[in-house]
């Protein structure tokens, strides 16, 4: 399956060259010559990886991608920069990028980037919605139509997984391994703590549905 990158830089002749790249090596490709036109793209589609430049008209880079982690989008991010000092990477780490590359650099060493970071989403991503439900990682609070609910950390950790995934299946041994590891305890267990988290949500629309013989998924009906 053919790659989705997006892009996002000002510089035009390196974003030709790359979008040239990317083009013989059959990556699907958007691009955006700005900030707000590069949050607006990576907020309404669906990427592998978003390679964002750090001095950008509009809003710049580290803003679009704390926005967009705001936002829960997981989208891998590769911040593009001029500047090398250990705090310009920190402020782009900070701002949830995952990886980070110093122009000017090779097309062959960004292309080896795009494809190591397209196999995993990212974990950075602190805030996640599903219909009226809320998860905020940072401040360790989950709420459903503005009421905060208490989880025990069990209960937390099984959200966590499905709202990470949503609206995507997550398959009944990924989660007994996310909570018990590889010392799993009976099955059973996995049921008890999935009927709690299910009554701590509330009598509101099923937001967790099972795919028997499968796993589970937390998606709006």
């Amino acid at each position: 399956m053919n790659l989705r990158v997006l892009l996002v830089e000002d510089n035009i002749d390196l974003a030709n060259s790359i979008l040239e790249f990317f083009a013989l090596k059959n990556i699907i490709h958007d691009f955006a010559g700005n900030g707000n036109t590069g949050l607006s793209l990576a907020s309404s589609n669906v990427y592998d990886v978003l390679v964002l430049d750090v001095n950008l008209p509009g809003i710049n880079g580290l803003k679009v991608c704390s926005q967009l982690r705001l936002k829960g989008i997981d989208v891998p991010v590769l911040m593009l920069t001029a500047r090398d000092t250990l705090s310009d990477k920190l402020d782009g780490f900070d701002s949830g990028a995952d990886d980070y590359l110093v122009k000017p650099f090779a097309l062959s060493e960004l292309l080896a980037r795009i494809y190591s970071l397209s196999k995993r989403k990212s974990g950075l991503s602190k805030f996640f919605k599903v219909d009226d439900l809320e998860m905020n990682i940072q401040k360790k609070t989950v709420s459903r139509g503005g009421i905060k609910l208490e989880l025990t950390p069990i209960c937390w950790t099984i959200l966590e997984v499905l709202m990470r995934n949503s609206p995507n299946l997550v398959p009944k041994e990924e989660l007994l391994f996310a909570i018990w590891g590889e010392e799993q305890p009976d099955s059973d267990n996995l049921k008890v703590h999935m009927h709690k988290l299910r009554h701590v949500l509330g009598q509101g629309p099923t937001l967790i549905h099972t795919i028997r013989g499968h796993g589970f998924a937390i998606r709006e009906q």
